[in-house]
This record gives structure tokens, sequence and C-alpha cells, in this order.
């Protein structure tokens, strides 16, 4: 059982003073979760791709080498990286310097996003979004086998017998396949035998685990090994000394940042009631003490399969005194009690 953390690298309004961060600052901090991150034996730190004023990082790769010189032992992921707008050789080398850099521990997570802005600031047009994506994956899952590349394609310049470098230091670069929770996007990810990403940020974590079984089951049948396959979690969260701390601590920010996404797409509005309710103990949001968030992890890999959870922190902007306490909480408190409950349940012959 894999545990780690993820960011969109949040600049917003802070809650109490209206004051904003600079986007500098901003990923300097990044930098240094990252590192407390593996100081305290999490196993994944990601980083996702944002093109927008609220969110520091557009360019993942970048800010994952800086912390990949200061780092030992953590695996570095895109969380997610936009691969429908962006070019898959770029992107495989930009990973492939991250996993020499790191000596080994870069991933790349590729999805649609959940968010449009760089396809006009990249000249891609929404009518192509999901052909965009499927050829860009076939082309980037091409270069983590061959060296040398044979390509054509619809909406990228063909490639003539070219190298392309650096190579990675794994003997394949992993790539993810972050899902919202379709069934297309779970059984393409198992057809292919890629890990499997799936952004759990609402209703009941509960309910994925059909689309798990439905993971695996078009693993089997593409034959591919299911037990050589993971399946992730990403879910918001916050962890503090006490329940009541953190709910202090995680609720303004979360709803604020949550209302103003809300006003972009038409939902209602996020309310404490949402926010109570998606504490409990089928909820999908990880926020309490230590007992709490590692009860719900475990519910969450008994109950879904979930192999690798990540806790997505801040969701909003907080201090950065805060994330790190929870960052701490999170490696040195629940990871523990988790790993050691699952190998538990495992020995005594449980299902995995």
């Amino acid at each position: 059982m894999e545990i780690g953390l993820t960011t969109f690298v949040e600049t917003t309004p802070d809650v109490k003073t209206g004051k904003t961060i600079s986007h500098a600052e901003r990923i300097r901090e990044v930098i240094e979760e990252i590192v407390l991150a593996d100081e305290v034996g999490l196993d994944v730190y990601g980083v996702g791709e944002h093109h927008r004023k609220d969110y520091a990082c557009s360019a993942p790769a970048v800010l994952l080498a800086a912390a990949a010189s200061r780092t030992k032992n953590i695996r570095l992921s895109s969380a997610v990286t936009v691969l429908s707008s962006d070019d898959p050789v770029r992107v495989f080398q930009e990973f492939s310097t991250v996993d020499a850099i790191s000596n080994g521990r870069a991933e790349i997570m590729a999805g649609r996003g959940s968010f449009i802005e760089s396809f006009p600031l990249f000249g891609y047009d929404l009518k192509d979004y999901d052909e965009l994506y499927e050829e860009k994956l076939e082309l980037l899952l091409q270069l983590t086998k061959n060296e040398i590349i044979n390509w054509k394609g619809k909406h990228r310049a063909d490639i003539s017998n070219r190298g392309v470098y650096p190579r990675p230091v794994q003997e394949t670069l992993p790539v993810w396949i972050a899902s919202g929770g379709t069934p297309q996007s779970v059984a393409r990810a198992g057809y292919l035998g890629l890990p499997l990403a799936l952004a759990i940020i609402g209703g009941s974590p509960l309910q994925f685990a059909p689309l798990v079984n439905l993971y695996y089951r078009a693993a089997k049948e593409a034959g591919h090994d299911p037990s050589k396959l993971t399946v992730a979690s990403h879910s918001h969260g916050f962890l503090a000394d006490t329940t009541e701390e953190a709910i202090e601590k995680f609720f303004p920010p979360t709803q604020q940042a949550m209302n103003v996404l809300g006003r972009e797409r038409g939902w209602g509005q996020y309310t404490r009631e949402s926010f109570d309710h998606a504490r409990s103990i089928e909820g999908a949001l990880y926020t309490g003490d230590v007992n709490t968030v590692a009860e719900k992890i475990i519910l969450l890999r008994k109950k879904v399969g979930i192999t690798r959870f990540m806790l997505h922190c801040p969701v909003g902007s907080m201090p950065h005194a805060d994330v790190m306490k929870s960052i701490e909480l999170l490696g040195k408190e629940v990871a523990p009690i988790v790993r050691e409950e699952i190998q538990r349940w495992e020995a005594a012959g449980k299902p995995q």
C-alpha cells in the first residue's frame, strides 16, 4: 500500500488576509513540501499541470526536477500531464530528464485534464478533445518502448526513423492513466495494462469498486497479470492533531476554492453541510486526526481495492506551516498504521 500526496500548487487569496502568495513563493514552498514528504517516508508526490492564475505550476517536470535533486526515495509524478495539448516527445524527454536526476523515480500521469485553458493557449480545437488524447497517448507509449520512432498521426508531424533522448534510467518510464471515473477510460487503462489513477473527490469512494473491478477484468481479458497492476486514488484532505483543528483550518479555504470552481461549472454552493457529509466514514474527504484519516484509507483499500492513496492538500491556499504539519502526520503516523493493518489483513488471507 503506497501513500503519498498531490498538489495543484494553488495560489488563491488567503481567506483571512485576502492576500495572494506569489507563484514563485508557492513553487518554492511545494519543493520544501516534497522534501519533507521524502524525509517522513511517503511513497509518491504528484504535481498537477494548469494554465490559469490560481494555480502556479504550468510545467510540473521542471518543479519535479528541482525536487529530484533534493530527495532520495520518493517517486515524482505529474498529476496530471494534460497530454492532449502537449507534445508527447517533449513530455517523454522532460520526464526522462527527471528520471535521470532522481535516478529512476519519475512517473507520468497522463490525462485529458479537467480544465481546458491549455487548448486555446497551444492552438488546439476542443472538438478534437478525445481524438487528441488517444493519438498522443499512443505515441507516448511508443516512446516508452522504443528508442527509434516511426510515427504517422493526424494531429502531429510525422516522425521518420528518429531517436528520442535521453532514455530513462528505468527500463520503462511509467505512464499512468488518470481518470475521473468514466468506464471507457478505466477499461482503456486495463486493456493497455497501465496503472490507473482515479480522482475520487466527491460522493462515496465505495461507489468506485465496480470501476476497479472493470479495470482488472479488462486487464485480464487483454492478457495482463492483474496482480502486477496498481490502482491509485486522489482525494482531498488535511490532517491536524485533532479533528476539530483540521476542520477549523481546512474548511474555509476549501469552501472558497470549491465555490470559485462551482461558479465556473454551474455547481451548487459548497456548504459546511457538504463538507461534513464528505468527512463521514464513506465520504470522499480525508480530513481529521491521524486515526480518522487512517481508518478511511484502510476502508478504501479493503472495499475498493486501492493500492496507492494520494492525499491532495491543500485545496485553496493554506499557511505553509499547516501543510507541512499535515504531511508530517501523514508520513510519520498515518502511513505506518495503514501499512501495518493492510499487512495484517492480507496475512490473514483476505482478498487483495
